[in-house]
């Protein structure tokens, strides 16, 4: 178990550390400028000597993705609840999640600015709109997987149609939430990057740091965002992937796990 574990973590490290060196390697051998592709140690100086305006955009990014995450959430268990509930609902506005889906950012985005002028609201319902849809999907999906035999017995008991949702269906769906909200997860932090590069009058935020530093040529400085845009995705993930060991603790553990346990 424990050289499993090790494996888990030696193998990507090694891997990242590896492709790092050769990264390094070749911009030294070749000579590559840092205007045309920075060496990592190029990337790690600029992120050292930039640290407090890093740490500034960087917190107004992750604040901003947070309370994306949070809201796209709630709206996408309400939409999902209220599908469940009344399937006419489900049949109409099917369509229409579908297509909220398929329309681009970077052409919603300068609509929004013009509905509803500059500031924060047209950031957060873009995050909304890209949050919510895994999680309405994910749970949607999630209501209509619990036991038929626990839905007769609660109707033979005379629960109602509320007792039914609250502690049969959607425990029951928990799992399926929390891969709709890995999805999110992932993308919400690259999601937020686009809703500040197109808000005009930004001023903080990673998106505002990398348009700025790209404007200004500044590659070291561009690759550092995405260091931080990566970083803050992964934490995001598995801030999700934690919550979900905390709140199903029911779960199942892999199968693998218990072969290797048994003699």
């Amino acid at each position: 178990m424990g050289n499993k574990r090790f494996r888990a973590i030696a193998l990507p490290v090694g891997t990242i550390v590896v492709f790092l060196a050769v990264w390094q390697a070749v911009c030294m051998a070749l000579d590559i400028k840092v205007y045309t592709l920075p060496a990592p140690s190029d990337i790690a100086l600029n992120m050292y000597e930039d640290a407090a305006t890093l740490w500034v955009h960087v917190q107004a990014t992750f604040g901003l993705s947070l309370v994306g995450l949070v809201l796209g959430t709630a709206v996408g268990i309400a939409v999902a609840v209220l599908l469940h509930i009344v399937p006419p609902f489900k049949t109409a506005l099917s369509p229409l999640l579908v297509l909220s889906q398929n329309v681009p950012l970077i052409a919603l985005g300068p609509l929004l600015i013009i509905w509803l002028g500059f500031g924060t609201t047209p950031k957060l319902i873009l995050l909304i709109l890209v949050c919510f849809f895994p999680v309405a999907l994910s749970i949607l999906v999630g209501l209509g997987q619990a036991e038929p035999h626990l839905r007769e017995y609660l109707g033979m008991i005379g629960a109602s149609r509320w007792e039914r949702l609250k502690r049969l269906e959607f425990p029951a769906s928990l799992t399926y939430l929390f891969s709709g909200l890995r999805i999110a997860a992932t993308y919400v932090v690259s999601s937020a990057i686009v809703a500040e590069w197109l808000g005009a009058g930004a001023n903080t935020g990673i998106g505002f740091y990398l348009k700025l530093k790209f404007s200004g040529f500044q590659q070291a400085a561009v690759f550092s965002s995405i260091v931080c845009i990566v970083v803050m995705s992964l934490l995001f993930f598995y801030l999700v992937v934690l919550a979900e060991r905390l709140v199903i603790r029911w779960k199942p553990r892999p199968e693998p796990e218990w072969k290797e346990a048994s003699p």
